[in-house]
């Protein structure tokens, strides 16, 4: 993938994108939320969400990760309070820790006349950007999808598409505490995550990364209009105990 301009989707005449900035939002719950998005949008695929929120500290783990790549034992695991779930979205490990931004597109592929390859390239291209605006130069990776600075990831990439329509997508380190990601191997990287305040020098806001995922998301994807929600209807949430490996 290059940096050069993108061309825009067109999504047809008057579409809107729902982005819902959802706050700090359990990991079950996001699961459970993707669920019936992804349902309602493969029976009308001229509608589209965004999902971005923050998750509590856990560790996620994608298709291409390994419980090698995360170091603590279950013991030392539950004394912090991650929980390990093995997911099905393209990627490895991840650590989630307060201060990143998730930014999670639900869009028909088909409607936007995308391949899963071609999603994967956008997605990267609106990390590019965001970063690029902070004045960090970030490259993807060419291996693993996601954007390294320096030889660190600070951008997490990992899809998936189910019934034509994109769920997950990516977790940008906007400014969280860096040094558990020590103990996490994301992605496989043999270094830890970096954070856009730590390259940029500058002090980020999340709310303002946020608010320009949406901008940027809405902009490569061609979507008109951006109808914005602080919460989205939903069935009462009742979390689910679960041990600290666990299986959704």
């Amino acid at each position: 993938m290059t940096n050069a301009p993108h061309t825009r989707e067109q999504p047809g005449p008057g579409r809107a994108l729902n982005a819902y900035l959802l706050g700090s939002l359990p990991f079950d719950a996001l699961l459970a939320l993707q669920r019936r998005l992804v349902y309602d949008i493969s029976g009308d695929p001229s509608t589209a969400a965004l999902l971005v929120c923050e998750h509590p500290a856990g560790v996620t783990v994608g298709r291409e990760g390994s419980r090698s790549h995360v170091r603590p034992n279950p013991e030392e695991l539950n004394a912090r309070g991650w929980a390990v779930r093995w997911v099905s979205r393209g990627g490895g490990v991840l650590l989630h820790q307060p201060g990143q931004v998730a930014c999670y597109p639900v869009l028909s592929l088909d409607a936007l006349g995308l391949t899963a390859g071609a999603y994967l390239e956008h997605l990267q291209g609106i990390a590019v950007d965001l970063l690029r605006e902070y004045g960090v130069a970030g490259e993807p990776d060419p291996q693993h999808p996601g954007i390294m600075v320096r030889g660190r990831r600070l951008v997490h990439v990992g899809a998936a598409v189910r019934q034509g329509v994109s769920c997950f997508g990516l977790v940008v380190n906007a400014d969280p505490d860096l040094e558990p990601f020590r103990d996490v191997r994301c992605d496989g990287d043999p270094l830890p995550m970096t954070s856009l305040a730590r390259e940029s020098g500058h002090r980020v806001r999340v709310p303002g990364v946020r608010q320009r995922l949406v901008e940027l998301v809405a902009d490569r994807f061609g979507f008109d209009r951006v109808s914005v929600f602080h919460s989205l209807p939903r069935a009462p949430y009742q979390p689910t105990r679960h041990a600290a490996a666990h299986r959704p």
